[in-house]
């Protein structure tokens, strides 16, 4: 199989991305999740007509000669209410958020009354509505506030609640399962033999995943072994995940086992052998219901793998319209010319003084070098067989 571009290998992944189902989960839990519907208010926000301030609640017409006496006939504190109407002369000591008596349509701050006993003195008059809020003026009954697709912040859900809404249904999280494979990995706080490395991809993938939304399941490690590998799959097939994403043995060497043992197991193989750097070796396809992702073994290369298709696989299927977000740059470095890959290269990301963004490359750019990824904020891109590019020079990057 040759090289495939990336955009048409991404645009393939995306194309068949499953739709997740719903769930209804309480308000409480629903942060960072994505709403499936619009949200409509189910009552009137304020519910009536109340008090912005602590003070009197009085008629307008009273005050227009100042000063004034009025006698205080009752006293209402949020979460009661008057329970006369208010005639003239007369006033009703309020706090704020309680409801306006029937009868009064102002509000006089306490600040300028002076108040003896039974009587208070206006020292200011007041303007009809003046600290009332009326009923619905935040928001009415029916009104739709929240729209599908939103992801829940924290102001959504104060939102939601006040709304009366004390669960609300968003997409399901996609179920992500994460297989390490190969010999030469042990898991950290194990000790490896010489011949063996401290695996770090199932760490990291699974962060990728769940910071986008997902939910994983960490399958550990697979030796170099068909059944071993098939067992893990099959558990991933057990737990009904949406996504299976291995690393290492995807592609076709001696000891590169995972394609055909999910080739064996009814795997729809869509691609593998992509145009780029690092991750020349990415694999996906499709097992029944489950999108397949095979990423490189090398730890740069997964992540890289990941950051562009796994994660706009999650965002897809999250009902994400702009599952990839390409921004433009400044080069702070000049660049050679590309070969026939796409590369991606791990860079710092700062603002000049005229406030335009600068992706600065590292110097060291090996697909096993995991230091220079946690130190990166960005990936360039160069496109295949872009020319040289100096200091300066617009280019394209992906924010880390």
């Amino acid at each position: 199989m040759s090289l495939m571009k990336v955009e048409d290998a991404l645009s393939q992944l995306l194309e068949n991305a499953a739709q997740i189902g719903t769930e209804n989960i309480p308000l409480h839990d629903a942060l960072g999740r994505v709403l499936a519907q619009d949200l409509t208010a189910n009552r009137d926000q304020p519910p009536f007509d109340s008090s912005a301030m602590d003070g009197y609640a009085v008629k307008a017409a009273n005050l227009a000669n100042i000063p004034v006496r009025l006698q205080v006939v009752g006293e209402v504190p949020a979460g009661h209410r008057f329970p006369d109407r208010l005639s003239n002369r007369e006033a009703v000591r309020i706090f704020t958020g309680a409801p306006v008596p029937e009868g009064a349509d102002a509000i006089l701050i306490q600040e300028n009354t002076e108040r003896d006993g039974a009587f208070l003195t206006a020292l200011e008059g007041v303007t009809t509505g003046q600290y009332i809020r009326p009923a619905g003026l935040d928001f009415k009954k029916n009104d739709v506030l929240i729209v599908k697709g939103t992801l829940l912040e924290p102001a959504h859900l104060a939102l939601a609640a006040s709304m009366n809404h004390p669960e609300i249904l968003v997409l399901r999280r996609p179920k992500v399962a994460i297989l390490a494979t190969g010999d030469e990995l042990v898991l950290p706080g194990e000790t490896p033999s010489d011949n063996q490395i401290i695996a770090s991809n199932n760490f990291g993938v699974a962060a990728l995943a769940k910071v986008v939304g997902a939910d994983v399941l960490d399958l550990g490690i697979a030796r170099d072994d068909k059944q071993a590998i098939a067992s893990k799959i099959k558990q991933a097939q057990d737990a009904k995940v949406d996504i299976l994403v291995s690393s290492g043995g995807v592609s076709v060497g001696e000891h590169d086992l995972v394609q055909d043992v999910l080739k064996e197991m009814g795997m729809d193989l869509a691609f593998w052998r992509i145009a780029m750097r690092p991750g020349k070796p990415l694999m996906a396809g499709k097992l029944g219901d489950c999108q397949v992702l095979g990423l490189p073994g090398n730890p740069v290369s997964a992540m890289v793998c990941a950051i562009l298709f796994m994660q706009p696989l999650i965002r897809k299927m999250l009902g994400d319209s702009i599952p990839q977000r390409i921004e433009r740059a400044i080069l702070g470095d000049a660049l050679a010319e590309n070969d026939k890959r796409q590369s991606y290269l791990r860079a710092t990301l700062s603002i000049d003084d005229s406030g335009k963004s600068v992706a600065t490359p590292f110097a060291g750019q090996d697909s096993a070098m995991m230091a220079g990824l946690a130190r990166a904020s960005c990936l360039i891109i160069r496109p295949p067989h872009a020319k040289a590019a100096n200091k300066g020079d617009s280019c394209d990057f992906i924010r880390l």
